[in-house]
């Protein structure tokens, strides 16, 4: 059988604050909470086709890394339109965060604009533009 990925259905991040870790991704990332299941520690956000699941660290769903293991995402990218590098850049000093310059990487679409910044916890993300024609 030969595997084909359409896309990237979720990424799942453990949250030392969950609800910190939230508000961060809704009011400075523009997602959506689509589901909430407190009692498991458990918030899915909405990041347009694709989803953010934020898990309680040393909660019902974390599945504690295996000794010696460490954490192993190096980064969350989410892709970005419209695309404008300096008023994206000045809304996210304004929201506290510090992102970093606008420089043109390899993505899925080809090269284009991104910068990277990091959330509360420290995780990084990378904001993706659209390709260049």
């Amino acid at each position: 059988m030969q595997i084909q990925i359409r896309e990237i259905d979720h990424v799942v991040i453990r949250a030392a604050d969950l609800p910190a870790l939230t508000r961060f991704y809704c009011e400075v990332l523009g997602c959506h909470v689509e589901r909430e299941e407190r009692e498991l520690g458990l918030v899915q956000l909405r990041a347009g086709r694709s989803l953010v699941d934020l898990i309680t660290a040393g909660g019902p769903l974390d599945r504690h890394a295996p000794s010696g293991a460490g954490r192993n995402m190096d980064h969350l990218c989410l892709r970005v339109e419209p695309f404008d590098g300096e008023a994206l850049k000045a809304w996210l000093i304004q929201a506290g965060a510090h992102p970093g310059d606008v420089v043109q990487r390899y993505g899925a679409e080809g090269f284009g604009p991104s910068l990277y910044l990091f959330d509360p916890e420290g995780n990084m993300i990378e904001l993706k533009g659209p390709p260049a024609a």
